[in-house]
């Protein structure tokens, strides 16, 4: 059985601490980014240029952090940060939420869309196909740091966490990178290759939310719940509860959006 032992530091510099996590943000945005151009040059978009997209993506990192920073203050640990407001600008201890994230992502998209009068759903497709990318990678982080561990298990390839304590657990955290980074990356990368769903705007992203949606209900009934809330109910945890939103949308906008039926 593994004992975790991994250092969530990759080095020192001075007053410059360098972690996994952190690294684990920056190549995401690096591989989304190249993996955008990658899909706007293979398939000929025309939606963006390199110049754009790093603007856009500027836009984006603004979203994510503050959309994940407000939804792990809303959604995980209100009651504590009700009572230290100033620490929920503390975001290098830690503390960020996927669904708050992508709440800010999306809005940052729409801003940018909006703004150059650009259409909202086709940047949503393309971008939807990258984000897996950043997810695979910062579930590897979360593994490194000893965090968002799983259940109590007797599975033979049970992880003990020693932050936690010194029973076996599900290593839920890359059951997570497989599901919604490997396999939800390359369910959208066959769908975005065939042209009738390129041609359907929101039929990428709407994919996207059904993968991710379910990913994270499934592997939640391996994950241990958030020490500070527990279950929801029964055993429903917070980020089952989050993920369900994101599952209708995802079948709405695949089955039921009657918006443009081709690219311009």
């Amino acid at each position: 059985m593994y004992i975790h032992n991994l250092e969530p530091v990759v080095f020192t510099l001075g007053p410059l601490v360098i972690r996994w996590y952190s690294l684990a943000y920056i190549f995401g945005i690096i591989f989304a980014f190249k993996y955008v151009l990658f899909l706007e040059q293979k398939y000929q978009l025309k939606l963006t240029d390199k110049k754009r997209l790093e603007d856009l993506t500027f836009t984006i990192i603004l979203g994510i952090i503050l959309g994940g920073r407000i939804g792990y203050t809303l959604f995980y640990n209100f009651a504590y940060y009700s009572v230290n407001p100033i620490e929920i600008f503390f975001i290098w201890q830690g503390g960020m939420s996927f669904h708050g994230g992508l709440i800010g992502f999306t809005l940052a998209v729409l801003f940018y869309a909006k703004k150059h009068q650009q259409d909202f759903l086709r940047y949503m497709d393309v971008l939807a196909c990258s984000v897996p990318l950043g997810l695979f990678l910062g579930r590897i982080a979360n593994f490194i740091n000893g965090e968002l561990y799983g259940r109590v298990t007797d599975v033979a390839w049970a992880v003990i966490f020693p932050l936690a304590d010194n029973l076996p657990r599900h290593p839920s955290q890359l059951y997570e990178a497989l599901l919604e980074g490997v396999l939800t990356f390359i369910i959208l990368y066959y769908a975005f290759a065939q042209k009738a769903w390129r041609d359907k705007p929101g039929s990428c992203a709407g994919l996207f939310l059904m993968c991710y949606a379910l990913s994270r209900i499934f592997v939640e009934f391996f994950r241990e719940p958030d020490e500070q809330i527990g279950f929801i109910f029964s055993i429903i945890s917070m980020g089952q509860l989050l993920s369900l939103p994101m599952l209708m949308l995802g079948i709405y906008l695949i089955k039921f959006y009657h918006g443009q039926s081709s690219r311009k």
